[in-house]
């Protein structure tokens, strides 16, 4: 038995700029602009999505936009910054349906232990790390956040253990302290939990 892996992101929001040129790739170029995206809590979440050349004319800066793709890592070798770049990848981009939406469908494998913990108010939290494979070999290892009953759950998990599950694409900033002593003001992205889903599965040839 093998678990099939699911990698499903639905984003609708306003894109803040034009898409900039970002990376070139087996003769491709690629381009990177960022999307807001409401949230119930009032302080929106604000989306770094790629998208290959040609989607590029579709985006038009504060002209909602729903966006379809994955939710992808990428290793940083430039040195500065987080070694683990997150990204969502439009696939398709569909016209607005005025209806703000972050929706995330996720099935992998978990690569670490998971680290829960408590807020000082008492609330469990739980960190994991899902392995989602990808063509050629490859896997995305995106960050999960995990609340409450959610936690609990999630901490019981160990290494190798398949999961899938529910979510939304969150952006939240934190300060760095840096060797010389200076704070830089950085931005991590992550899925928060939702919903643990029953993890599907297929037979082997």
């Amino acid at each position: 038995m093998t678990t099939l892996s699911r990698n499903e992101v639905l984003l609708e929001g306003v894109p803040q700029d034009f898409p900039a040129p970002s990376h070139k790739n087996h003769g491709t170029q690629f381009y990177r602009f960022f999307l807001q995206v409401p949230r119930l809590s009032g302080t929106p979440d604000v989306l770094p999505v790629l998208l290959p050349e040609g989607m590029q004319q579709q985006v038009t800066p504060e002209v909602p936009l729903r966006v379809r793709g994955q939710f992808r890592s990428f290793n940083n070798r430039s040195g500065v910054g987080n070694k683990l770049v997150l990204t969502v990848y439009a696939q398709e981009l569909l016209p607005a349906e005025d209806t703000f939406c972050n929706s995330i469908v996720l099935s992998g494998a978990l690569c670490k232990p998971p680290i829960f913990r408590r807020t000082p108010l008492g609330r469990s939290i739980c960190d994991l790390m899902l392995a989602v494979p990808r063509r050629y070999g490859r896997a995305d290892y995106l960050p999960v956040i995990a609340w409450g009953q959610l936690a609990i759950c999630a901490s019981e998990k160990v290494v190798g253990e398949h999961l899938a599950l529910e979510g939304r694409v969150q952006s939240r900033t934190y300060q760095k302290i840096l060797p010389d002593g200076t704070v830089d003001l950085r931005t991590a992205y992550e899925v928060s939990m939702m919903h643990l889903l029953e993890t599907p599965e297929e037979d082997l040839p």
